[in-house]
């Protein structure tokens, strides 16, 4: 079970990279009002997701203790990231309000998931 329960640790990180790595080139983009969601970032984001709801309920077969709370608060803060990233997904630029907010909630939910013990 370990080594499943890391595989799909793996795989949430690398959606969260594709997530955090698009936003980060297209910041250039975003300081001339020209940024736009690209697609790597709503799989990252639909990646994170997936991943993160089978790690769960792996953790919670494994007998391993979850913290809901914690859980809760970071799947309310990607289903945001998903809803703006998913309703803007098609437009050729995006408010530089929302993609920075995008790049902030991605970046909170990186500190929720490392820091909240």
């Amino acid at each position: 079970m370990d080594v499943l329960i890391n595989v799909f640790v793996a795989l949430h990180i690398i959606g969260i990279a594709s997530l955090l790595g698009g936003f980060l080139t297209q910041m250039k983009a975003m300081g001339e009002n020209a940024a736009r969601f690209t697609p790597a970032m709503l799989h990252g984001a639909l990646t994170m997701l997936v991943t993160g709801v089978a790690l769960v309920g792996l953790n919670q077969a494994d007998d391993q203790t979850v913290n809901n709370i914690k859980i809760g608060v970071k799947l309310a803060v990607l289903i945001v990231i998903l809803g703006l990233v998913y309703v803007k997904r098609d437009e050729e630029k995006v408010d530089k309000g929302m993609f920075a907010a995008v790049g902030a909630l991605t970046t909170a939910n990186i500190f929720i998931a490392t820091l909240w013990t």
